[in-house]
């Protein structure tokens, strides 16, 4: 799939947004209050910044607070802020309340998406990745919005796909994530060959590969160095850093060098 295809984009953050509602409308008050994997954020903070996002990308700013939203001590940077200013501004609301939120929110924006035209999709448009086309940007809310579905379904216990389309594209960030990731984060040395297999909903081995720099390689011309084994819904909760290594241990098969496999898993997470 072409990296800023409108219609496959469009499509799978539509289904992602319909999957979101129908999770939220299972809920009852006392699941919306639950406690998520994001520091001080429950379920409901968790839909009040998605609210908040697409909101903002409507053209519509915060409601305003009397918190200092950038002395907390988990906001780290401006975007951070802008998100716990929506999060706070909508707390007062009930859980149905959000849920109507939410719909209302990504009816009107997927209005807007679907007219777009071509020109504007393609232009370049100021996002957490930098300046990349608005398309790019609007593929980066599938894996936002994806991993805030986890979130809640890990909060409430409430199970879903994690394959298929949505699943697929919002793992091409953490794909592209990789070489960063194993080679900046991991510090795998020069030279070394890392077989990631994983298994589960998103079941595929990713090899990467370190000459001058780390990079996902179609093959090696070698036996791996070292074989990090996992689950994928594992590795896509190491990788937002919604859980550690340590704590799932039994659950991550090393092989070859075990030290570089150790420092790898212990490093994933990117998403902060």
């Amino acid at each position: 799939m072409p990296s800023n295809d409108k219609q496959a984009i469009t499509t799978t953050l539509f289904d992602e947004w319909k999957t979101i509602e129908d999770l939220l409308a299972q809920l009852d008050e006392d699941s919306w209050n639950a406690p998520t994997a994001l520091p001080e954020w429950t379920v409901h903070d968790v839909v009040a910044h998605l609210v908040g996002t697409e909101s903002f990308l409507a053209g519509v700013q915060p409601p305003p607070t009397e918190v200092d939203v950038k002395a907390l001590a988990h906001v780290h940077n401006d975007i951070a802020a802008l998100n716990e200013s929506w999060v706070i501004a909508l707390r007062g609301l009930t859980g149905a309340e959000m849920l109507a939120r939410f719909r209302e929110i990504t009816t009107l924006r997927r209005e807007t998406l679907t007219a777009m035209p071509q020109e504007e999709w393609d232009a370049e448009s100021f996002s957490p990745l930098g300046k990349v086309p608005y398309g790019r940007f609007m593929r980066l809310r599938v894996f936002d919005c994806w991993m805030h579905e986890l979130d809640i379904r890990d909060a409430v216990g409430i199970a879903g796909n994690e394959g298929g389309p949505r699943g697929e594209m919002a793992f091409l960030d953490i794909y592209e994530a990789l070489g960063y990731v194993v080679g900046k984060r991991g510090k795998a040395p020069e030279g070394a060959r890392i077989a990631l297999e994983l298994t589960g909903p998103l079941q595929r081995t990713l090899n990467i590969s370190v000459d001058g720099r780390a990079r996902v390689v179609d093959s090696f011309d070698a036996d791996p160095t070292t074989i990090v084994r996992l689950d994928s819904g594992l590795l896509t909760r190491l990788a937002g850093g919604r859980t550690t290594a340590a704590a799932h241990s039994a659950s991550i098969e090393l092989e070859g060098d075990t030290e570089v496999g150790q420092r790898i898993v212990d490093n994933l997470a990117f998403v902060f």
